[in-house]
């Protein structure tokens, strides 16, 4: 049993929710791919994930190194948190901490006010991806089914 404010994976990504082979001529058109998905999933606006991811990565890249990027934003109007990852078909300086080429990407939104929630979601993502193993098993993933059994909660390098 985990503690209550233990999050996993499975409670912010849905399978429905992973994309394999990514296509992005460069960080805007990421991101701006990324809200567009992100907005039919949730029901909201595009432009205002892409607003608010945009303020966000003014702060400083979101690209922790590895070539891994984690572009995240709160919202009002997101209830819970909500992830979409997505390997790319081709790297793509993403102004990562490491200058590396960014390959895998997670996008992260999140509640506004919910206190320590959303860094809960935001330290489980990062823990996850920023894992070997898993990031290794990702970047192996053949499909989309592969990638969410690659970083589900029930995957073995998580267990």
């Amino acid at each position: 049993m985990r503690p209550a404010d233990a999050m996993t994976i499975d409670d912010i990504l849905a399978p429905s929710d992973v994309v394999h082979g990514l296509r992005a001529s460069g960080k805007t058109a990421l991101l701006e791919d990324l809200a567009r998905r992100a907005a039919q999933s949730l029901d909201l606006d595009a432009d205002t994930i892409l607003g608010a991811l945009v303020r966000r990565e003014g702060l400083g890249s979101t690209g922790v190194g590895d070539g891994v990027a984690l572009p995240h934003a709160r919202l009002e109007t997101v209830r819970k948190p909500f992830g979409l990852l997505a390997r790319l078909r081709e790297p793509l300086d993403f102004d990562a901490v490491d200058e590396r080429p960014v390959d895998l990407v997670f996008l992260l939104l999140l509640p506004t006010g919910e206190g320590g929630g959303h860094l809960n979601a935001l330290a489980c993502v990062a823990r996850r991806l920023r894992n070997r193993e898993t990031a290794a098993a990702l970047r192996a993933a053949r499909d989309a089914t592969g990638l969410y059994a690659s970083v589900s909660a029930r995957s073995p390098s998580n267990v």
